[in-house]
């Protein structure tokens, strides 16, 4: 390839190598120069421009990146069509992301020329979510380059998603007088909603006291029906031979591991009985802030073995975020005038008062509701914009098509609200002091009213609730602080987080936004009133 300054007499066909403006004229960068061009440019006085001439053994951008993505393999993973040089790659399923570091790091060694960026071994992706992009950098690459390219991927697998299962768990929790039954309770229902989240189903739960004997013939029972045991005993591991481990030995089985370096989640106990993983769930797994349960658990259900070298390979990247409860050996996070805010489109629901359409695909001002909604969460900077899809998910993931969002898949919406919550807050990274839920039909709402609700709450040190209000009655949209994100997973039904923010042991401030706080389109007629079209069906 020829890259330089050129004359208007050797332009024809050649490649744009920047934006150009010239009197009515505009052309864009990798615009392929033609007659009418050139005529138009000498009009308006230019003489040379800066562009690219393929020589003929270049591919061009989009052909090489074609070309890239047909020489890997990979699998659960589709490719997005091929622009500006770049296909990205997304998940055709929830699952686990796997990849082929090595080849990986091949291919970006052949030439600076073609590159491939993924997500990192095992992250958790949800089904639409971007795992890869491949992008070439110049305007085109040499034939040669994308033939060795071939030549590395030949037998190999680049990437692909390990799909959940849809394990069937048991639990059991063993008691003491010292332990409520609320504290079971609680953690039944957290254990539930990660098992669902991976697209399994917690069968049966057990409740015996804690001792060996009984808690052998409690996971000897469970586990003959399920995929997988799952033990929170009453106190904590401190032992090669302490409860849990000595009960799976007792129930025949084999303890593979007691303990991991990953913080919080150092007490885990990695056990086996005919062939079935059993899992003793450290403390904080009570919790569904992110710890290293997850971390194996979220393997096993994806059918990837966890073995002893694999959890003590889980040191590195290990130390989890802060729990501030638990101020030792971590720092509680202090109140922060800089806090940071994820925001939670919320798409999922299934637009019933509508009899038919999604109004979420209705178009104001020729876009997509929702993808109106997304693009006010990104300009007010949420860090990062979660898109929560449930109902005609696969449209509303189209229709948010190349925007910078993580789509959360809800399997459970039409649960409601509290399930959408939930899917929310599990896709909240540890960086985040807040998120807010931020409905996707409300049309009036602009990045501004958003970012004015983010300022108050990084004013109060992003520990209170934010809330939007119309002539002081509440509204939408709502700023959850972090304290808050564990009691989301108490909530069920079509119920929202009304009476967790107004029990009164969490700031509330309230915001006023006007009218934009209440105007929602849940109807045909609502929708109308506020300017929205719904598409045609397509026939």
């Amino acid at each position: 390839m020829k890259f330089g300054e050129i004359s208007l007499d050797d332009a024809l066909g050649a490649i744009l190598a920047h934006s150009t403006h010239a009197g009515a004229l505009k052309l864009k960068k990798g615009h392929v120069l033609t007659t009418g061009d050139i005529e138009q440019l000498r009009d308006a006085g230019v003489i040379r421009v800066i562009a690219a001439r393929l020589d003929d053994a270049d591919l061009e951008e989009n052909v090489a990146a074609r070309q890239m993505a047909e020489a890997l393999q990979w699998f659960n993973v589709r490719e997005g069509p091929a622009s500006t040089g770049r296909v990205n790659c997304y998940a055709d399923t929830t699952g686990l992301f796997s990849v082929d570091a090595e080849l990986i790091n091949a291919i970006n060694a052949i030439d600076p020329a073609v590159t491939i960026a993924t997500l990192k071994p095992f992250a958790r992706v949800e089904q639409g979510q971007m795992v890869a992009t491949i992008k070439i950098i110049p305007f085109a690459v040499g034939a040669p380059v994308i033939d060795k390219i071939f030549a590395l991927a030949q037998g190999r697998t680049a990437f692909g998603v390990h799909g959940f299962a849809g394990s069937r768990i048991g639990l059991v929790q063993t008691t003491l007088a010292s332990v409520k039954a609320t504290v079971l309770d609680k953690t039944r229902r957290v254990i539930e909603a990660r098992v669902a989240a991976n697209h399994g189903n917690l069968t049966a739960e057990l409740r015996p006291v804690h001792a060996d004997a009984s808690l052998a013939t409690a996971i000897r029972a469970l586990h003959r029906s399920n995929d997988i045991v799952i033990v929170f005993g009453a106190s904590a591991v401190v032992d090669q031979d302490d409860v849990v481990p000595q009960a799976i030995r007792q129930a025949g089985g084999t303890v593979h591991h007691v303990g991991m370096p990953v913080d919080p989640g150092n007490l885990l106990v990695l056990g086996e009985l005919d062939g079935k993983p059993v899992i003793g769930a450290p403390g904080c797994a009570r919790s569904p802030k992110e710890n290293g349960f997850d971390w194996v658990l979220d393997r096993i259900m994806a059918n990837l073995p966890v073995t002893r070298d694999d959890i003590v390979g889980m040191g590195v990247g290990g130390l989890l975020m802060e729990i501030p409860t638990r101020p030792q050996p971590r720092d509680p996070r202090p109140p922060s005038s800089r806090a940071n805010v994820a925001i939670a489109v919320l798409g999922a629901g299934q637009s019933t008062r509508m009899k038919g359409p999604n109004k979420l695909l209705a178009t104001f001002d020729g876009m997509p509701l929702i993808r109106r909604a997304a693009m006010i969460a990104i300009e007010a900077g949420g860090h990062p914009v979660i898109a929560v899809l449930g109902h005609m998910a696969e449209q509303c993931s189209a229709a948010l098509d190349g925007l910078n969002v993580v789509i959360a898949l809800n399997k459970d919406f039409a649960s409601g609200l509290a399930s959408s919550l939930q899917t929310a807050i599990r896709h909240v990274p540890a960086t985040a002091d807040g998120v807010m839920m931020l409905l996707a039909d409300m049309p009036a709402l602009t990045a501004t009213d958003l970012e004015a609700m983010i300022k108050r709450f990084q004013n109060a040190g992003g520990q209170s609730v934010v809330r939007a209000t119309f002539e002081g009655k509440r509204g939408n949209p709502v700023l959850l602080p972090r304290q808050l994100f564990d009691e989301v997973f108490t909530l069920a039904g079509d119920v929202g987080a009304r009476h967790l923010i107004e029990r009164g042991d969490i700031p509330v401030i309230d915001v006023e936004l006007g009218e934009a706080a209440a105007i929602d389109v849940d109807t045909p007629d609502m929708l109308n009133r506020a300017g929205g079209t719904m598409p045609l069906p397509i026939r």
